[in-house]
């Protein structure tokens, strides 16, 4: 491993580099921040030569794990015949395959591929494409999307209009109009949005919600509604049985498209190449980035069906829109190599067959009185901390900022392992490790959760 010098590292960090989402102070502190120098499987290291197990894909990207030759040898390969060209009205044959080979993963009719960057710039894609498909059927009034509370879509204007956290947006308002909330599948905190009953009423339910905000709203001025298969931020809510089912049937009597957010749950991570495949529904589009690469190269897509991609067939109709790097063909290539390795290796399988020993293994934890729940699919899981199992009570929030950002993150972290403590709804702890790990791995995630979840009690 290369030596790195890292008192003039953490200076130029200090004095330079502007963290994503995190408070600069930290760099003020005198304790410096973090820096991760190498991966190898699950495992990341830091400057110092400390190792740590991954337990969120690096954040729910790194799918096939880390330190894969292969794709750095492709991807240097590439970059040595064609480095970069636009699909600006041109193509090249990595964009083209990549892009058969997406359509051939995605469910139903789901056929024609829109290269971005990322994840948010996938959603920012769907988000205009919607309001367009509208407009081009002679109906300019159907705008509005409809997406869940606590919800996250990504950071540019649109996405952020789709996004369900209110604290994330409004330090940049007025945003985008146009978005509207409705209740999310959190089924352990279903009494506090007033339902009782099973889970899956509590799916009808929740579907339900969303008819109810399209008729008060308008049919006439909804023209999507963004769904995770299984919400990340609050703490993976998996959809209730039927939950997709009876979206499906609302958005069809209502003509709203449906757009299946998969930035996350796409590539492996609920263990098929797409989780709307897993939950049984088809969307009109799906939104994809992370995995597709496994971090490997920066790629996102925005993946349509015939009936939306239609209108663009004929005559001078155009999606003036589009990413400089869209489609790069380095990160095709990559994203094509990497699917291989997913079939190959057998990933998506691995992924099915082990995880009902993923959460048995985190069930154990229940037995702590911090733990309240643990819910998840896949390999995508979170933990809900509470300050009272009995009554569900939650931590107000200067608990959660003393718990959370004072204590866990750091504990983990210094325990060697790197997941996320998230209090952006209820404070909870999620994982999403590498889509390669079995039974072994889930004990070791088990253990070290263990001893700092119990430590975390005593200091309440």
């Amino acid at each position: 491993m290369t030596d790195y010098n890292e008192a003039d590292l953490q200076q130029k960090a200090k004095d330079h580099l502007w963290m994503h989402f995190a408070r600069q102070s930290v760099m003020e502190d005198g304790h410096g921040v973090p820096i991760i120098v190498k991966g190898e499987g699950h495992h990341i290291w830091d400057s110092k030569g400390k190792k740590y197990f991954d337990g969120l894909s690096g954040l729910f990207v790194v799918n096939a794990g880390h330190g894969r030759k292969r794709l750095a040898e492709v991807a240097a390969k590439q970059a040595e015949e064609l480095a970069f060209f636009p699909i600006w009205s041109y193509a090249h044959p990595n964009a083209i395959e990549l892009a058969d080979r997406l359509a051939g993963y995605a469910p139903g009719d789901l056929n024609r591929v829109f290269f971005s960057t990322g994840g948010g710039e996938a959603v920012e894609t769907a988000f205009k494409l919607a309001k367009y498909y509208w407009k081009l059927q002679g109906r300019p009034t159907k705008h509005k999307v409809i997406s869940r509370a606590v919800a996250y879509h990504g950071t540019p204007q649109g996405a952020l209009a789709i996004t369900g956290i209110p604290a994330m947006k409004e330090m940049f308002e007025p945003i985008t109009p146009g978005g509207f909330r409705v209740p999310n599948t959190n089924y352990y905190r279903a009494q506090e949005m007033g339902f009782e009953g099973s889970i899956e009423q509590f799916g009808q339910w929740a579907a339900n919600r969303i008819e109810e905000m399209i008729l008060f709203e308008g049919p006439e001025t909804v023209a999507a509604v963004f769904l995770e298969p299984v919400q990340n931020s609050g703490g993976c809510f998996p959809p209730p049985p039927g939950y997709f089912q009876r979206v499906r049937e609302i958005c069809d009597q209502y003509d709203v498209l449906l757009v299946a957010d998969e930035v996350i749950t796409g590539f492996g991570r609920i263990g098929n190449m797409f989780a709307s495949t897993t939950y049984g529904f088809v969307p009109d589009m799906i939104t994809c980035a992370k995995g597709m690469t496994s971090g490997y190269s920066p790629i996102g897509a925005t993946i349509v069906s015939e009936k939306v991609y239609e209108p663009f067939k004929h005559g001078t109709t155009a999606f003036y829109h589009g990413y400089t790097f869209g489609g790069h063909p380095v990160s095709s290539a990559v994203a094509l190599a990497n699917l291989d390795i997913f079939e190959e290796e057998k990933l998506n399988e691995n992924v099915r067959e082990n995880s009902p020993l993923f959460r048995a293994a985190l069930e154990r934890l229940t037995d702590l009185p911090i733990v309240g729940d643990v819910r998840g699919d896949g390999y995508f899981f979170g933990i809900e901390l509470v300050k009272d199992k009995a009554t569900r009570t939650t931590f107000d929030d200067d608990e959660s900022e003393r718990l959370l950002r004072g204590f866990l993150s750091k504990a983990l972290f210094d325990a060697g392992l790197y997941c996320r403590a998230d209090d952006r709804g209820d404070p909870v702890i999620q994982l999403a490790p590498p889509l390669t790990i079995g039974p072994a791995e889930f004990d070791e995630i088990e253990g070290i959760l263990r001893g700092v979840l119990t430590e975390a009690w005593t200091r309440l």
